[in-house]
Order: C-alpha cells, then structure tokens, then sequence
C-alpha cells in the first residue's frame, strides 16, 4: 500500500477528522426539484432575485393610514388583492390584513386591536412612521448571496429558496455507499447459540449512513473466509465502502491485506482513540473510498463518526461540521495519548457521561444527545467537543 503525503498512524482524532474530510472531492453537480433536494449540500450560492420582500407588506392586521387621525376608511387591502386607489391621502385610511400590499402613501399600519371604528371613520394612538410594515428590500436585497456554496439544503432553506421564486436547487450528487459486514461469528435473528453473537451493525448502518449524509445502495454480508469474498464485495461500484469488522491485524481480518493488493492509498490509518482506534480510510485506484469500521458497534458508531461523517460532507461538498463544545458535569478517566469518546447527555449548561460505553455495548449511545471526545489531559470543566447523534 503506498502512503500519501498527510497519511498519518494513530491520528489525533480531531486531526483524523479533518484528514477524511480534506480526502474527498465533491461529487458532480445535479439540479433537482426543490422536494428532492434535502439533505444534499448546495453546489452554488443561493442567490437573492429579487428584493425581499418585494413590496412594502403589512406587518399586522388593521389599518394602514396616511397622516394623522381620525383616519377616512377608503377602502381595503387583501393578500393578492391590492387596494385599488393610486395613492393614499393624508387623513385616510385602508383596512389591510398581514401580508397585503401596503398602499402607497401610507405611513404606517394600525393594529385592529388598537383601532376603533365608527362610521365609516377609524382612530387610534399616533404611530411612528413604518410601524407595523416591512419594506421592500428590509429582509433581502436582489442579487444578495442567502447562503453559500456547500449549505446543508434543510427545511428553512428549502422554504427561502421557494421565496425567492426557486423551483429547483443545483446540489452535488448524493454519495453512494455500499456496506459490508463480515464476521463468521455473526447471527441475524433471535437469540445466539455459544460462541455466536447478534448482528447488531447491519440495523444499526443503514440509518446511520443516511444520518451522515450517504446514500446506502447495499448491504451485504461476507465471511471472514475465504479472503476473496470480501475482495468481491469491494469490487462492486460505489463512492464509498464501508468494511465493518476486518480491520484489526489478526488472522481473520482480511481488509488490510486486501487494500495493500489493491495498491490503495492510506489517509488515515488507525485514530488515537479510546473505543475505535483500529478505524481506517484509504482510497482505491478507481478513487472509491473505504471506510474500515471495529466489529464492535458502539466502536463502530465511534469511528462512523469520526471518518465516514466527515468524508461524506466533504463528497457533499458540505464544510466540515463544527463541533459544539460544553464542559462535563463529572470527570471521566481518559487513556494517556488517546481521545475517550463517551455517551453524554445534557445537564444545564454541561454534558454528564451516561456510562453503558465499552466497546461492544450501544446502551448509552442509545440513549444519548451526543458523544463527547474528552482529548488526553483535559482541566476538569474545560469545554470539549461534541458529537451530536441527534440533528
């Protein structure tokens, strides 16, 4: 296996981090409809149109008057009904409800519940000059930049995107990801007989994997032995393989002998962390991406984390997340020149470790806000950094 310049062993985990997402180059450009496009990460800026809003709107329900009161009621304004007149005269006024256009010549907006009205005539307290409207250009104006290249496309910017007159978003192609589990020993249903254990990665990865922003084509299982099954298993297409299981260096773990035959590219080769450290990325000839993850799943979910999340952002075309920080609420022992990632949750303005984290054990990842990664040396109630399961 040939070593790229960067490619570190036990890497620092923060460092691990930028290292995968620093790996990847974002995938190719598509357009699509705004209801297909969440969870893509933006491939150009979200630009302004025109201005928001584009005209002067009311802000409330009531009255927009021009001048001082008591106010003539000229007539009224609705939400794609505009008031009729030309311009509003000083001493008039339209009855308009929120949204509406704002008559020119009005000078503010006077609640309904403030109002009184008699015959045909409308008083209230005096009002400041563009009480209650939002003018045209207030939020946006045309041709401002709402968010740049790389934005994660939610909820709030798909709705921005429809106000500003979108139809469709260009969006970098969704990673596809093909997972591989291995292990002799794995059962997948009921209870397991001696020297068996339950397969808990297969449903733990596909949810994890669209989490983290990747789009899962397959999820197979391969034994330890022969060698050659898993060599077929990566031999498939995809962006990015996730190998679970066979990344140690023992008799049965095959994916290191395997990516030294493919003359694969190491980039991080084993992070200095406490569980997940045998984790790996490496890069194929073809340029797929894999990803080694522990068998162990709640190392697994660890390393998912700390290589798989961030490469994905990165074939996103998305910035490396930052990472929230808060102290702990209670010290946790951390293994001399090694992170110790632990299930936390939040207790005021901290995080308190919930326990249930050996390797093997999900317990407290299940039922956690986030993993805290509490770096060698940590100062009690110094903020470290979170990993936020739930986003």
């Amino acid at each position: 296996m040939t070593v790229e310049p960067g490619t570190r062993r036990d890497v620092v985990w923060g460092r691990a981090r930028e290292l995968a997402h620093a790996a990847a180059d974002p995938l190719a450009v598509e357009v699509l409809e705004l209801g297909r496009a969440a969870g893509r990460g933006l491939a150009a800026d979200l630009v302004c149109a025109t201005a928001l809003p584009a005209f002067d709107t009311a802000a409330m329900d009531g009255f927009a008057v021009s001048g001082s009161g008591p106010w003539v009621v000229s007539g009224c304004a609705r939400p794609g009904l505009p008031w009729a007149g030309a311009r509003l005269e000083s001493g008039c006024a339209v009855e308009i409800s929120t949204g509406s256009v704002v008559p020119p010549g009005a000078g503010a907006v006077l609640p309904v519940e403030a109002a009184v009205l008699v015959g045909g005539r409308v008083t209230g307290p005096a009002l400041p000059e563009g009480k209650h409207i939002r003018r045209a250009g207030e939020d946006a104006s045309a041709g401002a930049c709402l968010a740049p290249a790389g934005t994660p496309v939610g909820p709030a910017l798909l709705g921005l995107a429809a106000a500003c007159g979108y139809d469709a978003l260009p969006v970098r192609r969704l990673p596809r990801v093909r997972a591989v589990v291995t292990g002799d020993e794995l059962v997948g249903h009921g209870m397991p007989g001696p020297g068996r254990i339950r397969d808990a990665l297969s449903p733990l990865l596909p949810s994890l994997i669209e989490n983290l922003g990747g789009g899962l084509d397959e999820l197979v299982h391969v034994p330890d032995r022969p060698e050659n099954a898993l060599a077929d298993a990566l031999s498939a297409r995809a962006d990015v393989f996730v190998v679970t299981g066979s990344t140690s260096v023992g008799v049965t773990d095959g994916l290191r002998r395997l990516l030294t035959a493919r003359d694969a590219h190491w980039i991080v080769d084993a992070v200095a962390c406490r569980p997940g450290h045998p984790q790996l990325l490496a890069r194929l000839p073809d340029g797929a991406h894999v990803v080694g993850l522990p068998g162990n799943p709640f190392a697994a979910l660890v390393a998912a984390h700390t290589l798989l999340g961030p490469l994905l952002a990165g074939l996103s075309g998305r910035p490396l997340p930052r990472l929230p920080y808060a102290p702990l609420s209670t010290p946790v022992p951390v293994p001399a020149g090694r992170t110790r990632l632990v299930p936390v949750v939040w207790d005021g303005p901290a995080v308190r470790p919930l326990g249930g984290d050996r390797p093997a054990f999900l317990n407290g990842a299940a039922l956690a806000d986030a993993l805290a990664a509490i770096p060698p040396g940590t100062a009690p109630h110094h903020p470290i950094p979170l990993l936020p399961l739930h986003e």
